[in-house]
């Protein structure tokens, strides 16, 4: 099984240095990185060049902005049979592919395959829905976010294999992009698995100290994302209802009160506020 890697970049450089230098270390080198370049001041021109010599990497330049497009975009030019979408700010561990193609070879049924985020500071998770517990999962439990996940492209419904330009980074709902993917996926009847052993490391942005704001226009994407799935009248989607519009931003409300961190429950108000703005503000495109 081969890898296509599809990565979308704007505004950063060093970062995607970092990233290909993990990719330069990799103990399988049977890749392709697909680089959807979005900057318009050839910003990485040097550092992709200076990798070429090491890594099969196809440099693509576009005229438009928004993560969800870039990465659709590279979906139509991706050779291999797994296909990845790594953020240019996060770095694979030494056996990250190696593990991915093991995995898939070991389990003849599995379409999706999702690692775990860690920071690369302490260690420790990082963004998105991780676990020490490796196992299977349904879209009542969805694990990871999108850059820890891996895709099957034989072994997946392949017109639901596609980004929505409505999420994501630049588009009206500037979070959910993965998860609403994942989701369609997961209700197609394809099978994933979770393993915390493929560690991606990401900086931990998921904490109040970065600010209210990220979180408010974050859960603003999740907020659409169920909506869009409510207006299909997906009954399952009542779960995440329940849990992401009510349950947990209230629980972490009370517990921000009871250990009087005014901090904390000013974040998880905006994410309540956040999630229920995207909620009634959902309006479908139509956009891919």
């Amino acid at each position: 099984m081969t890898v296509s890697l599809i990565l979308a970049t704007l505004g950063r450089d060093w970062q995607v240095a970092e990233f290909l230098a993990g990719l330069q270390a990799q103990t399988l080198q049977d890749f392709e990185l697909i680089v959807i370049d979005q900057n318009r001041d050839g910003k990485i021109d040097a550092i992709v060049k200076s990798f070429r010599p090491a890594l099969r990497i196809v440099h693509v330049k576009v005229d438009f902005t928004g993560n969800a497009r870039a990465r659709d975009y590279g979906i139509g030019l991706a050779q291999g049979t797994i296909v990845a979408f790594p953020d240019d700010d996060c770095c694979y561990a030494a056996d990250v592919l190696q593990r991915v193609v093991a995995e898939f070879e070991r389990r003849p049924q599995l379409a999706i395959l999702v690692g775990a985020s860690y920071d690369a500071d302490t260690r420790g998770f990082s963004i998105g829905v991780n676990s020490r517990k490796a196992g299977y999962f349904s879209r009542l439990g969805m694990m990871g976010v999108e850059f820890t996940q891996f895709f099957a492209l034989d072994r997946l419904d392949r017109s639901q294999f596609y980004l929505d330009h409505d999420f994501g980074i630049g588009a009206k709902y500037a979070g959910g992009e993965g998860f609403e993917m994942l989701y369609r996926l997961l209700r197609a009847g394809g099978k994933a698995f979770y393993t915390p052993e493929i560690r991606i490391y990401h900086p931990d942005k998921d904490h109040y100290r970065l600010g209210n704001a990220r979180m408010l226009m974050y859960s603003t994407g999740i907020g659409a994302y169920i909506r869009k799935f409510a207006n299909q009248r997906d009954w399952f989607i009542a779960y995440y209802i329940a849990r992401k519009m009510l349950l947990a931003p209230v629980l972490k409300m009370l517990l921000a009160v009871l250990s009087g961190n005014r901090a904390k429950l000013a974040y998880w108000y905006y994410s309540l506020v956040g999630v229920w703005r995207g909620f009634f503000a959902y309006r479908n495109s139509g956009c891919l």
